[in-house]
């Protein structure tokens, strides 16, 4: 890709130089001329991603002797000491932060740039983070990545290949990824709902209060050769103490600074109090005072800026992004909604699937019960004619012992009537006569019991075919009943145990929690009292 080109026949003034630009997700190569300058890189640059907020950034390049610089847009390209490599290699880089990241980025582009590199950050241990922040930061950074967390889609290992927490922070806790991937998932499930960019934003707006985000720190000396370190960010300058980059002791905002120079490793700060003497530190190299100055000149101008009224163009730029964010928001409504709507839809289908299933199931058991009662009605039947054709036999046995009663009463009676013709044999008839009458006695005896069986057998079988009828009525009935029914029916239709592996930065941030101090509190308090008693503060240390 050309920057720039003479139109002419190629000649050794438009050989063109290949350069690599990594910004936090993308690499661009670019070709340019020896007289582009950074300036037309830059803009190249963030013209290719899109990017409106362009004072926040800078390239970023590893100079001859091995230290970052950053490159000036002024001057060209070529003639920076940038390393010798082809192609030239530049980071395209956050250089200033913001004092409120909620309330200044306003791109989408511009939030994630710095999302992805406070995170690297973090994670690289550059910005000092405890355990427990470490973690919902992570949670965030997995809403980022993955949106709503959904247990059917991001099962047990879906973090395994990220890189989620800061080294430090796993070595100090007997966990395992499992159990981390647990405790992050926790947080995770709690963010739904949230849009990939908030998450970010959210990121950023927990990471903004630790101590380290957004400072640059320098080696300095005091006149005393007092070993110290600088700290450089949007609010103002503040000094550390060598071996505590988290509690600064002094701090100078920028609202007291009137003017900053430097003169070889010597380096001038004039405040707006006149009465206050210069406030002056030493660096080890002039490359070092550069940086400084660099750093201090561009966070200053963006701490007046924030103070005066927007832009016209930042203004349009907040509401493109307002009017952006709102369709957005509709989007992710409407996609709510069809989403509900199809769960809606779904749910009911499962619900006339499981009644379907249970009618089906309710069919089948009364079929069962049909057949049962079926087998059961054959039963009694049969029983019933097996009943019938006992009291039949009974019935016969009664006729013919009546027949045998009838019988005796006429031998009795011809008897008789030979006992009165013949009283000769007396005696022998009235033996025979007795033996009948005994007989009879028996056999009258008989015929009542046998009449009384045939009575029974007969009550029983009028009771038996009475059930029969009944229960046989009473399943049909219920068999039709439910079999209508299943036809109208189916029509209708946090961080764990820890060891002793602490830092000095575990430290000093615990110590800090135990004495109640935080970011801003620790910020108010060094600035109180005059300049001139901060200055004679820094000297005396």
């Amino acid at each position: 890709m050309n920057l720039t080109h003479c139109g002419l026949a190629p000649c050794v003034f438009c050989q063109q130089v290949n350069v690599r630009v990594t910004t936090m997700d993308a690499e661009l190569e670019f070709a340019v001329l020896p007289s582009t300058t950074g300036k037309q890189l830059f803009d190249q640059v963030v013209k290719t991603i899109g990017l409106r907020e362009v004072w926040y950034f800078g390239l970023q390049y590893t100079d001859g002797k091995g230290y970052p610089t950053w490159l000036k847009l002024e001057k060209k390209v070529a003639s920076q000491d940038i390393k010798k490599e082809n192609p030239l290699q530049f980071k395209f880089r956050a250089k200033f932060f913001p004092e409120d990241v909620s309330e200044e980025l306003i791109q989408d582009i511009t939030q994630k740039l710095f999302f992805l590199q406070v995170k690297e950050g973090i994670l690289s241990d550059e910005v000092y983070c405890p355990p427990e922040t470490a973690v919902l930061l992570a949670s965030y950074s997995v809403q980022a990545k993955f949106g709503d967390f959904n247990k059917e889609v991001h099962r047990s290992g879906y973090l395994t290949s990220d890189r989620l927490l800061p080294q430090r922070v796993q070595e100090q806790h007997h966990l395992s990824r499992e159990q981390w991937e647990e405790r992050i998932q926790v947080w995770h499930e709690e963010h739904r709902g949230m849009l990939k960019e908030d998450a970010m934003l959210e990121y950023l707006k927990i990471a903004q209060d630790l101590e380290m985000y957004g400072v640059n720190y320098f080696d300095i000396k005091n006149k005393k050769g007092t070993e110290l370190w600088l700290g450089v960010d949007a609010l103002g300058l503040n000094i550390y103490e060598k071996d505590d980059k988290l509690t600064p002791k002094i701090g100078f905002p920028w609202s007291e600074i009137r003017n900053i120079s430097f003169n070889d490793k010597k380096f001038i700060i004039k405040p707006i109090d006149k009465k206050a003497p210069d406030f002056v530190f030493y660096a080890a190299r002039l490359r070092i005072n550069k940086r400084i100055l660099q750093l201090c000149m561009g966070n200053h101008e963006l701490y007046m800026r924030r103070r005066k009224p927007d832009t016209i163009e930042v203004q349009q730029m907040k509401a493109q992004a307002r009017e952006e964010k709102h369709q957005k928001q509709l989007e992710r409504a409407q996609l709510e909604n069809e989403k509900k709507k199809r769960e809606a839809i779904e749910r009911e289908k499962d619900q006339m699937e499981r009644e379907k299933q249970d009618l089906v199931m309710r069919l089948y058991q009364f079929e069962e019960k049909t057949k049962k009662a079926e087998r059961e009605l054959q039963d009694q039947v049969q029983r019933a004619m097996m009943l019938d054709q006992e009291r039949q036999r009974a019935s016969d046995e009664a006729a013919r012992l009546e027949m045998e009663r009838q019988a005796a009463l006429l031998a009795k009676e011809e008897l008789a009537r030979q006992a009165e013709d013949q009283m000769k044999g007396q005696e022998q008839l009235a033996a025979e006569l007795a033996e009948h009458s005994a007989k009879i006695a028996l056999l009258e005896e008989a015929r009542r019991r046998k009449e009384e069986e045939a009575d029974t057998w007969q009550h029983r079988v009028g009771r038996l075919q009475l059930s029969v009828n009944t229960t046989y009525q009473s399943h049909y009935l219920v068999s039709q009943f439910d079999w209508l029914t299943y036809r109208q029916k189916i029509y209708a239709s946090g961080p764990g145990p820890r060891d002793t592996k602490k830092t000095q930065n575990d430290l000093l941030h615990t110590e800090n929690v135990r004495a109640g101090r935080d970011k801003y509190k620790t910020l108010r308090q060094i600035r109180q009292g005059n300049t001139k008693q901060r200055i004679d503060e820094f000297e005396a240390l």
